[in-house]
């Protein structure tokens, strides 16, 4: 039976051990250094064995320069970063965890390609999307091309962790996958169906699967199962992992209306979208007749039609209805609660420098600024 959004949040009820944890996260101590640095590491690793699986081919110009556009432009590499980091803290070698890392980052990549299509995206990592510099059916057809390439790191698994191990990462990798579609499913269809009658947990359920299995459930038990080999069980990782990646995506709802220089998307681009992000269901909930009408029928335009003038209006009505405040309150709520899970998690275990890695990465996905 499928864990829901309520059934994994009801799970931690030591509120008070949590308040603790909170209050660690709104104090923002967190050792950057070591995040950058462990960031840059496996990102590199990763960047470079990607490189071994994009094709030098033809035909070049029409498919395999996309493929490797979205790759070549960088991103944060938390997801795979986070799944060697996690298979190394519970006993891999590093070389063991590179392909399911790099399985994970051209997936994450080819997902992005098809976001920016569904969305009408104007910028990807500071830069044009890949249908807005070559057309939408080229770019359409990259992603589908990624996809199926992100299938052949898993495949060279079975040579090096065996077949046991090897298959059960595939059936990881299916999971998530369907989780990722459904969620993805769900907003579209909120946007399709011009859906107002929504509510915090329903935001959170399509976080848990759109968002929370790939960035961060999917990475850490991954890595699990590599470095533990059934040692270690593997579904707290998805309580653990909603926390985490719930906090991450308010974060990131947030930076999309408070991104300054180093924001690499189009400011306000959920709002040009029409998203239901969480502040825009506080703000249905807590405006006034009239102006839940005018948010209403906004919501329900096409995003050719929202004018620049219409989104600073909405803008407007998040900082009236203290919608900003109530999603950075929820966002270190449920940052704390990932801490505490975290510590729970590894208890008794060694500390080392992937465990502190991750532990950092907690905090710091609420204060990064891109």
């Amino acid at each position: 039976m499928r864990m829901t959004c309520r059934s994994v949040s009801s799970r931690s009820n030591s509120s008070g051990a949590v308040m603790s944890y909170v209050d660690e996260v709104q104090l923002g101590r967190v050792d950057e250094p070591l995040v950058h640095e462990v960031l840059t590491e496996y990102g590199e690793l990763t960047r470079a064995r990607m490189q071994d699986y994009l094709p030098q081919a033809e035909p070049s110009s029409y498919l395999y320069e996309l493929v490797a556009e979205y790759p070549r432009r960088g991103g944060k590499m938390l997801r795979p970063s986070l799944c060697i980091a996690m298979a190394r803290a519970t006993g891999a070698d590093l070389e063991d965890a590179i392909a399911s890392a790099v399985a994970i980052e051209l997936l994450h990549n080819a997902l992005l390609v098809h976001d920016d299509i569904e969305d009408a995206s104007e910028e990807r990592r500071g830069t044009p999307t890949l249908h807005a510099l070559h057309g939408m059916p080229l770019a359409l057809n990259a992603g589908d091309a990624m996809a199926l390439l992100s299938l052949r790191p898993l495949k060279d698994n079975f040579h090096r962790l065996g077949l046991p191990t090897a298959l059960r990462i595939f059936e990881e990798t299916e999971r998530m996958a369907w989780e990722s579609t459904e969620g993805q499913a769900l907003e579209l269809g909120w946007q399709r169906d011009n859906r107002t009658d929504l509510h915090d947990e329903d935001y959170m359920h399509m976080v848990l699967q759109k968002t929370c299995w790939l960035a961060t459930i999917h990475p850490m038990r991954v890595g699990c199962v590599i470095g533990a080999r059934g040692r270690m069980p593997l579904d707290p990782l998805i309580r653990l992992g909603f926390f985490f990646g719930a906090a991450f995506q308010i974060q990131d709802d947030l930076l999309n209306l408070e991104g300054g220089q180093a924001y690499g998307k189009e400011l306000n681009g959920d709002l040009f979208e029409g998203k239901r992000t969480l502040m825009i269901i506080h703000a249905l909930h807590n405006l006034p007749a009239a102006e839940h009408c005018k948010l209403k029928a906004f919501l329900g335009q096409e995003r050719a039609h929202r004018t620049a003038a219409d989104v600073a209006h909405v803008r407007g009505q998040l900082d009236r209805t203290g919608a900003l405040d109530h999603a950075r309150t929820t966002a270190r709520a449920l940052g704390g609660a990932a801490l505490y899970e975290f510590d729970k998690y590894f208890n008794g275990a060694g500390e080392g420098r992937d465990r502190r890695f991750m532990r950092n990465l907690l905090i710091w996905v609420l204060r990064r600024s891109h």
